[in-house]
């Protein structure tokens, strides 16, 4: 319940871009001694400004219902659209064999929201199936455009790369897996005092490809023989990171990738 408000908030403005029908499911835990007289479902209708660009049905889920909402949310669905589940928290570790999960085409989580992130990813990795994907991937999507764009511009092989981040962080790690993967390279992970990912640095034979972000909505991107230059890369809300995974109804193979890779696990030390 703690997590509606801004799940639902977050669920309505990306369905500016993307309309749709939200059902919400909420599981409430009974306080009462004699649980098997609290097995209900109370439900709320919102449409108009309150629901989006669509409608949004509200499930508060208790007792054995709470086992079943995949009976509950089944018939609200609408005929020949696809599905997307999200789970703000408390994702399950095999999304596609969770009973919501294997309605859906997609499968988002956030391992942001994880006690022990990295952990976390490890489990992801395991219970991965087509169609999963992950916040903590969406919210690299600049990062990853931003250094594709510079390797273009340079022309250089890369020899080395460092990701510097805040401890923990599952973005900075499935980033540092994604630059081993595809670079081929070793990648040093450094510990910073963040906030998420502060800067990438790739090591070439004519200089250092840099992407520093200390502060704020600004980056700066710094190329061999070239001054640098300032460009946007700002911290995206979750409204944004759901619109993006709203785009797509495929499988993300870079993600699986990323997520499987061994790159940016060794040689981690804080500055």
């Amino acid at each position: 319940e703690e997590n509606a408000y801004d799940a639902l908030k977050a669920a309505n403005e990306a369905s500016r871009e993307h309309p749709s029908r939200t059902l919400v499911v909420i599981k409430r835990v009974s306080r009462s001694p004699r649980a098997h007289q609290d097995t209900r479902l109370d439900a709320e209708v919102r449409v108009g400004v309150d629901a989006g660009t669509g409608d949004t049905v509200v499930l508060r889920t208790y007792g054995e219902v709470a086992d079943h909402a995949d009976s509950v949310v089944l018939p609200l669905l609408l005929p020949d659209a696809p599905v997307v589940v999200w789970w703000p928290v408390s994702a399950p570790l095999d999304p596609a064999n969770d009973p919501l999960g294997a309605l859906a085409q997609r499968r988002v989580t956030d391992t942001y929201a994880a006690e022990q992130p990295i952990r976390e990813l490890a489990g992801r990795a395991a219970g991965y199936t087509a169609g999963d994907t992950d916040l903590a991937w969406t919210r690299i999507t600049p990062w990853r455009s931003t250094l594709a764009a510079a390797l273009d511009q340079a022309r250089a092989e890369v020899t080395s790369a460092v990701v510097e981040s805040e401890a923990e962080n599952p973005s900075a790690e499935l980033l540092a897996r994604w630059l081993g993967v595809r670079l081929g390279v070793p990648v040093e992970r450094v510990v910073t005092a963040g906030p998420v990912v502060t800067a990438v640095r790739l090591g070439t034979a004519t200089g250092e490809i840099a992407v520093e972000r200390t502060e704020g909505p600004l980056a700066t991107l710094t190329l061999p023989g070239q001054p640098p230059r300032r460009l946007a890369l700002k911290t995206r809300p979750t409204s944004e990171l759901i619109a993006e995974e709203l785009r797509r109804l495929d499988a993300d193979e870079m993600y699986a990738i990323a997520l499987r890779g061994e790159a940016g696990k060794e040689n981690t030390h804080d500055v």
